[in-house]
């Protein structure tokens, strides 16, 4: 029995087999034969409105897949569509080989003598995007320096119902670096379980204004909330040096 199908429903479905895997050709044929049940190529190619010998190509590249299957009674030679739950397993074959291939493939990249990578954001959303980005690299470490602009210029409840809350769940241990001032003092009273640990260095020597992020392996974040822009910079060279600089503040702040 054919199935009457619109035409906006066929041809999601064949963009939907082409994310599966299949080319064009391929996912218009495995829907003809799935439509006809049990038929030949000549109906597959009317069905299909591809080319015979086109169709007997993506006969055999749907075999070999294990979508379509062929008998032969008598004289003749009848495709019939597999059960379409192979094409998980083609999903879950393509992921497989995907995992394998991308460590092959980041090896190259430190063969690659790239140009920093820049990223810029504005207004309230962007700057939020920027601070969950640090959140992408759980069991690692956090260094930031910051000042009470966090709270005066942005969405201080951000941090508190949100961030804190999922950097702890991630298990990401922040160090932090602020500027001495009543608020901040009160800020770096912080318990254990926030794993967090500060120090404070003079506001008349660090007299900071924006936040700065040094996180994942050559990620550095820039916000500046009074102006409400950001940027992401991802580069080695930039985050080891900032990195040392943290190091050596962190070393001589009490």
């Amino acid at each position: 029995m054919i199935v009457d199908i619109s035409n906006d429903k066929i041809i999601m479905l064949y963009n939907q087999l082409q994310d599966a895997g299949l080319n064009e050709n391929e996912a218009k044929i495995y829907l003809a034969v799935l439509e006809l049940g049990e038929t030949n190529v000549s109906r597959i190619a009317i069905k299909s409105g591809i080319k015979r010998t086109t169709v007997y190509l993506s006969l055999d590249n749907l075999k070999l897949k294990g979508l379509i299957s062929m008998i032969k009674k008598g004289h003749k030679t009848l495709f019939f569509a597999e059960d379409p739950r192979n094409l998980e397993r083609l999903m879950e074959e393509k992921t497989q080989r995907i995992a394998k291939l991308v460590p092959q493939l980041l090896t190259f990249t430190n063969l690659i003598d790239r140009k920093p990578e820049i990223r810029y954001f504005e207004g309230t959303e962007g700057l939020k995007e920027v601070l969950k980005d640090a959140l992408n690299y759980p069991n690692r470490e956090l260094c930031m320096m910051y000042s009470e602009t966090y709270i005066s210029d942005f969405d201080e409840k951000f941090f508190s119902d949100y961030y804190v809350p999922e950097r702890i769940k991630r298990k990401i241990l922040a160090r932090s670096i602020l500027p001495d001032n009543e608020l901040m003092r009160k800020h770096a009273a912080t318990n254990p379980q926030s794993l967090r640990q500060t120090k404070l260095i003079s506001s008349e020597l660090f007299n900071i204004k924006i936040e700065i992020m040094i996180y994942g392996s050559s990620k550095i974040g820039i916000i500046s909330f009074e102006e409400k822009f950001a940027l992401i910079i991802e580069s080695p060279k930039i985050y080891e040096s900032l990195k040392s600089i943290f190091e050596t503040m962190w070393v001589l702040a009490k």
